[in-house]
């Protein structure tokens, strides 16, 4: 069994999660297991302990079975269930070696985890952008360097992938904003448009702090103040921006 490379991130009760979650995916996997990788703020560097998650990417050797995915199941309600910190925060997959090279749309389902659901899906279009992630970050827990492994993203198929996330995930909210009724998600929201306006206009990809940096100094005083909120919101802060958050997607997805 592997450990983790001292302190793979400067949160110690992060660091524990993660132990707890490559000793139980080694125990479960066995050789099937490749490595542990992450994704997201922790991969780049801008991490932020009051809204980001723990994504990370399990890699195996081949498809898993029908019993290994119950009992990666087990481990991770178990973990979710466990009391520790950031157990729930956990978001990620257990994608096989071959399905790294390049998105396929028609890959076969994989095991994933959401803030404590666990389900089995196929891979969404947002693995065009996590691949770009894991390959030019390359934030290795344990296993191989995953840089030979992963084909470069290009420009424009970041702008794609992006544009499908748009559409798929965020347009319908415009008539159905149930999930962002909360300031916690509407500052996601926000920062989120920020990086796809980066990503539409730089063709790369950039993280949501200094997405939004670029988004206030590119885009106007119109959305100056919604920006400069959603990038200092904390649990603590009261204040609802529902109506401005609908137009600023709205707004990101008429440039798509």
């Amino acid at each position: 069994m592997n450990n983790l490379t001292p302190q793979p991130t400067p949160y110690p009760e992060v660091n524990l999660v993660l132990q707890q979650l490559l000793t139980n995916a080694q125990e479960v996997l066995g050789d099937h297991f490749v490595g542990l990788y992450l994704y997201g703020s922790l991969a780049s560097g801008d991490f932020n302990p009051q809204t980001s998650d723990i994504d990370f990417v399990v890699v195996t050797s081949d498809e898993l079975s029908t019993e290994m995915i119950a009992a990666l199941e087990g481990i991770h309600l178990r973990l979710r269930d466990s009391g520790l910190k950031w157990a729930r925060k956990l978001e990620g997959a257990y994608l096989p070696l071959h399905a790294l090279r390049r998105y396929d749309p028609d890959a076969a389902p994989c095991p994933a985890i959401n803030e404590g659901r666990f389900y089995v899906d196929r891979p969404g279009s947002d693995w065009v952008i996590q691949r770009h992630v894991l390959r030019e970050f390359d934030a290795r827990l344990a296993g191989p360097s995953l840089r030979d492994l992963i084909d470069p993203v290009l420009p424009d198929d970041l702008r794609q992938a992006i544009r499908g996330v748009l559409h798929a995930w965020w347009e319908p909210m415009l008539n159905d904003p149930t999930w962002i009724r909360m300031g916690e998600y509407q500052a996601f929201a926000v920062l989120t448009m920020c990086r796809a306006l980066y990503t539409f206009q730089q063709g790369a990809l950039a993280s949501k702090p200094v997405s939004a940096r670029w988004a206030q100094q590119t885009l106007g005083e119109r959305w100056t103040s919604l920006i400069e909120w959603a990038l200092t919101w904390e649990p603590a802060t009261s204040s609802d921006n529902l109506s401005e958050t609908l137009e600023f997607i709205r707004y990101t997805i008429e440039r798509s």
